[in-house]
């Protein structure tokens, strides 16, 4: 069986690629955005699952949802998805779509867990360390994790940064057992 990433990834590349050349990258982030989340609505889940619901009935209705947000070219986009019966792979093209742009802007959310909340300066600091080290523009998410005892523990995509005092005496009771 396909899984959404594979079924998501062409169109979400298609709607980057259109959006990017027409300069509104921003307004179908938001219209994906958008219709991720009506198809979500579990009612509309379970209309886009009914097999006796015919394909234009589900484009019609999702486009209805919708309504006078979109453009016409996002129309004949979920016409589309609603073809080739992918309507309910949205929130996927919505979350590559995001993926593709924040790789065109060169961005990248980081989630920065701390034992204690930091001030804005010291978020600040970190994040264009971060940001000339991976030489992309830093969005930091701080999360206060008491658990952490002192220290940080950085995500980004990837790549895990684990410089806690927990994971500190973590890696010391592993290299004590053996």
């Amino acid at each position: 069986m396909i899984n959404n990433q594979t079924l998501a990834r062409p169109y979400a590349k298609a709607a980057f690629e259109h959006a990017s050349a027409a300069g509104q990258t921003e307004a179908w982030s938001g219209m994906l955005n958008l219709a991720a989340v009506a198809v979500e609505v579990p009612e509309v889940a379970e209309l886009l699952k009914n097999p006796r619901t015919t394909s234009e009935s589900k484009v019609k209705t999702v486009v209805q949802l919708l309504g006078n947000d979109v453009d016409e070219a996002f129309r004949n986009f979920v016409a589309t998805l609603g073809e080739h019966d992918r309507l309910a792979v949205l929130p996927t093209i919505r979350e590559l779509f995001e993926d593709l742009k924040a790789q065109a802007e060169k961005t990248l959310d980081v989630e920065v867990q701390t034992a204690y909340e930091l001030s804005t300066a010291q978020l600040q600091t970190l994040a264009a360390a971060l940001s000339k080290r991976l030489d992309r523009t830093v969005n930091p998410q701080q999360v206060v994790n008491p658990a952490l005892i002192g220290g940080v523990v950085i995500r980004a995509g990837d790549v895990v940064v684990d410089g806690s005092v927990r994971g500190k005496l973590s890696q010391l009771a592993e290299s004590l057992k053996s």
